[in-house]
C-alpha cells in the first residue's frame, strides 16, 4: 500500500508536469502560428510597396524601359525568394546577367532606392556604385539620389567628379608631400 502511495504521488506529479508540458507546447504552436501569419501579411504588404518604388524609379533612373519584382513562390511567403525582371529601354526583357555592369548597377540603385523608400535607415554607405554609369545614367543617378538625401543621409565613395559636384560635403584624403597624408574637408554650397 506504501508503494501504491509512493507512486500514485509520482504518478499525479508527472501527470500535472505533462498537461503543463502540452499547454506550453499548445502556446508555442498558436504563437509561431500568429508569427507566421503576421510575417507573410507584413512580407507581402513590403514587397508589393517595394515593388511599387521599384517599378517608377527604375525607369527614371535609366531614362525609359520597365522593372518588376516577382515572387518565385507565391503560395509559401515564407520561404520564397525574388526575381529582378528589367527590360531597359530599346531591349528586350532580359535577366541579370545579361545585362551590362552599369545596367546592372542601374537595377541595383534602384532597388536600393526602393527599399530606402519603404524603410528609410538614417545613412547609406555606396561604394563606387557610380563607377561603371556613363554620363546620361550618372547624372539620373545624382538627381536621385539628392531627393532620395531627405530620407537618409547617403555617404558615396566616389571618384566620379560629376557626383563630386552633386554633394554637399566632401572628404578626401590628399598627399601634400610623400608618405605623408591629410584630411580635407570641404563643405560645398
Amino acid at each position: 500500500l506504501s508503494e501504491y502511495e509512493e507512486l500514485a504521488g509520482e504518478y499525479e506529479g508527472l501527470d500535472t508536469q505533462r498537461a503543463d508540458l502540452e499547454r506550453s507546447v499548445d502556446t508555442i504552436r498558436r504563437t509561431i502560428a500568429r508569427l507566421n501569419r503576421v510575417s507573410r501579411e507584413r512580407f507581402r504588404e513590403t514587397f508589393e510597396r517595394v515593388d511599387g518604388y521599384f517599378r517608377e524609379m527604375y525607369p527614371r533612373l535609366v531614362g525609359g524601359g520597365k522593372a518588376q519584382l516577382k515572387l518565385t513562390n507565391e503560395d509559401d511567403l515564407l520561404d520564397t525568394g525574388v526575381e529582378v525582371y528589367v527590360q531597359p529601354p530599346g531591349k528586350r526583357l532580359q535577366t541579370l546577367t545579361l545585362l551590362s555592369g552599369g545596367e546592372t548597377a542601374m537595377v541595383a540603385i534602384a532597388l536600393i532606392f526602393s527599399l530606402f523608400r519603404v524603410k528609410p535607415s538614417p545613412f547609406c554607405l555606396l561604394d563606387e556604385v557610380d563607377a561603371p554609369l556613363d554620363e546620361a545614367n550618372g547624372a539620373r543617378f545624382n538627381l536621385m539620389l539628392s531627393e532620395m538625401a531627405s530620407l537618409s543621409q547617403f555617404i558615396v565613395i566616389t571618384h566620379n567628379k560629376k557626383t563630386m559636384e552633386a554633394v554637399e560635403t566632401l572628404y578626401g584624403v590628399t598627399m601634400p608631400r610623400p608618405g605623408v597624408s591629410r584630411l580635407v574637408t570641404v563643405k560645398l554650397d
